[in-house]
């Protein structure tokens, strides 16, 4: 008595070869993890039986009909090689010469009523009288005959896979059949890749959630990272409490070590997207090869090592606000990229066409003379004027020296409790040699050196020798020479001014100096004002 599937055997003698396939491949699935793989081992399953040159998976992602992977017979495709890159290979590039045909138009409803599990083949695309608009690539690829089988996964065409030939030989029904069979598999796979690249944009999304709940947490009272109380310091802030409230691109300006970052994330947090995210991106640290698709994403396969779709910072920045540091670090080919984003807020990712809009407030920031370094060639005088609509200057520490015990009080505190060392007072000849020095690194440089004094001192004071200063030791005779010079010129101000610091012909006003630091500078100096006014001299 004959069981069900050995009479199915009599009837199909083709039945038992198909179930050896579909094992052979699900076993090709099962131990390739990339649908690249996936293309390769099916190929050395199923060639020998249907023969073909070239497979590729068809994706229909909503509108989009995007060739996932595909493989070419006897050609396996080179580690980081894009789609884009395996086709134009030398090998694959053909001349031929292909008849004119009218263009069918796609409708959507007949091709998934002809497509739904059912295969479609195309014997000879020549004896076509009119071409589909993919048909006319294929044709011009050497393409002459093709299948396309779709893939369903619970109860939904995801794709298909499409067969290929360069000899116009039919697919039998046979061939058909077979294909529809291992097909089933190949959706498996697709299906899988899709699911995983939607758990990357998932991923995405949550990365930029993220990026936002961490800057709600940060937001505090205004200005709360700031410390200062000198007259040019306050100025700063003034002027960044008039611009946070607008959508004014800002430029700050300042030498390192000043605390430029401090004021973009201020101008973040009191401007209206303290909700959206703040995003900061270093011009000078990535190398320039990398500067675009970092700053504007990039498309899976773009470049060897695109895997995969990735935002860029602009796109990350979308709803807040961009600070870029060190912007006139760019070179002169991302000079003009960025200059066309600011001016049409739009871009394209790297190997994409689509374009893509933004809503982003820009933030910049640099330590050079962008005026000097326009005049000399080497930045755009046009990105500048775009960038350069409000700038905030941040002044030296050694132009507001009055702010260093504020400073260092709130340094040592900091690490103090880091350490777990109490700092309980500051000693007077610390504070007069912090107040002397000419910090070339400025506020950072003085927490450097504040943190490094907190582990040394005992007892509950903090104590600066002058041998942590950076470069104390080789640039003691320069220091010593600058504070004459200094010396000198107060001196010969006070001179002038007959011992008047403040008013239009003050000594302040002389030297380009706010009254209470030049006041802080004649006590630094131990400079006597008073005899100048009562010399006359």
């Amino acid at each position: 008595m004959l069981t069900t599937t050995k009479l199915q055997a009599v009837i199909d003698p083709n039945l038992e070869q198909r179930q050896i396939l579909v094992l052979r491949a699900w076993e090709a699935v099962s131990t390739e993890r990339e649908l690249q793989g996936v293309l390769e081992a099916i190929t050395q399953v199923l060639s020998p039986v249907v023969p073909y040159d070239g497979v590729a998976i068809i994706s229909f992602d909503g509108a989009n009909h995007d060739c996932y992977a595909a493989h070419i017979v006897g050609f396996p495709r080179r580690d980081g090689e894009t789609l884009q890159e395996y086709f134009g290979r030398p090998e694959f590039v053909r001349q031929v010469e292909t008849p004119i045909r009218p263009l069918i138009p796609y409708d959507p409803m007949n091709i998934k009523l002809k497509m739904d599990g059912a295969p479609y083949a195309c014997n000879d695309l020549f004896a076509k009288e009119a071409w589909y608009e993919h048909e006319f690539g294929l044709a011009a690829s050497g393409i002459r005959a093709y299948a396309s089988i779709p893939m369903i996964v619970r109860e939904k065409m995801i794709g298909v896979a499409a067969f290929s030939r360069v000899e116009p030989k039919a697919f039998t029904d046979g061939d058909l059949a077979i294909l529809q069979v291992i097909s089933r598999t190949l959706a498996v796979a697709v299906a899988n890749a899709l699911a995983n690249e939607e758990i990357r944009k998932l991923r995405d999304q949550l990365e930029q959630e993220n990026i936002v709940l961490r800057e709600q947490l940060c937001r505090g009272q205004k200005f709360d990272e700031i410390v200062g109380d000198s007259p040019s310091i306050r100025r700063a802030l003034d002027a960044v409490e008039q611009v946070a409230a607008t959508d004014a691109t800002v430029l700050i300006t300042g030498e390192t070590g000043t605390g430029k970052e401090l004021i973009a994330r201020a101008i973040h947090r009191l401007s209206p997207r303290a909700r959206g995210p703040l995003v900061k991106f270093n011009c000078a640290a990535i190398p320039h090869t990398l500067l675009a698709s970092e700053l504007f994403g990039h498309e899976r396969g773009a470049f060897t090592g695109a895997v995969a779709r990735r935002k860029g910072r602009f796109e990350q920045a979308n709803g807040g606000t961009l600070f870029l540091d060190e912007i006139g670090e760019l070179p002169p080919e991302m000079q003009v990229m960025l200059l066309r984003v600011l001016q049409e807020r739009e871009f394209e990712r790297l190997g994409g066409g689509e374009t893509v809009r933004v809503d982003v407030r820009i933030v910049a920031a640099t330590n050079r003379d962008l005026a000097e370094d326009v005049r000399a060639g080497r930045f755009r005088s046009d990105l500048y004027y775009r960038l350069n609509v409000f700038p905030v200057h941040l002044p030296p520490l050694r132009e507001r020296v009055e702010d260093i015990p504020l400073l260092t009080s709130h340094f040592a505190a900091k690490h103090g409790g880091r350490f777990g060392r109490a700092i309980s007072r500051i000693d007077r000849r610390a504070m007069n040699l912090l107040a002397s020095y000419h910090w070339p690194g400025n506020v950072r440089e003085l927490e450097n050196v504040i943190e490094r004094a907190v582990i040394l001192s005992r007892n509950g004071t903090l104590r600066v020798e002058r041998d942590i200063l950076p470069s104390a030791i080789a640039a003691g005779n320069v220091d010593e020479r600058l504070q004459t010079q200094e010396r000198e010129a107060v001196e010969s101000a006070l001179r002038a001014s007959r011992g008047r610091i403040s008013g239009p012909t003050g000594a302040a006003k002389a030297l380009g100096l706010a009254p209470s630091t030049l006041e802080f500078r004649i006590k630094r100096l131990g400079i006597d004002k008073f005899r100048f006014r009562a010399n006359g001299a």
